[in-house]
């Protein structure tokens, strides 16, 4: 589904990401972990194609597409969703008519005509019940107002609703509570199939005891220097990554 091959990437003149290669295959879920300015969060938005940061070398494939002319509308088209970590509020505009025009979008890049209403309310409220989700939620505005995990539990449901191919969830678990954290994790588990994928970017270990993955993958100083199943996460929580540091500096 996703091969990223030796990317390199930068924001003004700052070198991030320094050769970077990862498969991500339908049906699997990958972690992303690293310290601080390791580049996860630099990875994510290179993938999505956020414009700040520039790609000086390597190649992305979604779909054995190469993404390098791809704008990032483009590629939410395509079914790569992103979570962010700090989502923003949008006063005024509801949940409900948020979710009608990204997924309407969507079926016109495809050449289809808008979901009719009747099937977009089916949609809304079969959603609402897999997610365990009041429906007066989509009435709101879009985050105004919302807790820590109310955001969080929003962006889940516009997954739901978006059915994307590859979901980024960008240190999705920042700052949130341990029930929060539980129904952002249930909803993703819910979402899960053969035929999607999820990536995780997150410093903690924490969240992967509710979104088990399939690999782990350790980032510092922009390259993937380890590789390992969800083993690999309780050994960082337990040693932190000192230890990585060193035997990358052997």
């Amino acid at each position: 589904m996703l091969k990223i091959k030796n990317i390199h990437a930068k924001i003004e003149d700052k070198g991030i990401l320094n050769g970077i290669d990862l498969e991500i295959k339908a049906g699997e879920i990958h972690a992303i972990m690293g310290p601080n300015g390791s580049g996860k969060s630099t990875l994510a938005s290179v993938i999505t194609g956020k414009e700040e940061y520039e790609v000086t070398d390597g190649q992305i494939l979604f779909e054995d597409e190469d993404l390098e002319e791809v704008s990032p509308e483009e590629r939410a088209h395509k079914g790569i969703f992103m979570s962010f970590q700090y989502p923003i509020e949008i006063p005024g505009i509801t949940t409900t008519n948020f979710i009608k025009t990204a997924i309407n979008e969507t079926r016109k890049s495809r050449g289809e005509n808008d979901m009719p209403a009747k099937d977009m309310l089916k949609m809304l409220r079969e959603k609402c019940d897999l997610l365990d989700i009041d429906q007066k939620f989509l009435s709101r505005s879009i985050n105004d107002g919302f807790s820590g995990g109310e955001k969080k539990r929003n962006e889940i449901f516009q997954m739901a609703m978006l059915e994307p191919k590859l979901a980024i969830l960008d240190e999705t678990d920042s700052g949130l509570d341990i029930d929060a954290l539980k129904i952002v994790a249930n909803g993703v588990n819910k979402l899960k199939s053969k035929d999607n994928a999820v990536l995780v970017i997150t410093h903690y270990q924490r969240l992967l005891d509710y979104i088990v993955p399939d690999y782990v993958h350790v980032l510092f100083d922009g390259k993937i220097v380890k590789s390992g199943t969800k083993d690999l996460a309780h050994q960082l929580e337990e040693k932190g990554y000192d230890w990585i540091k060193e035997e990358v500096n052997k």
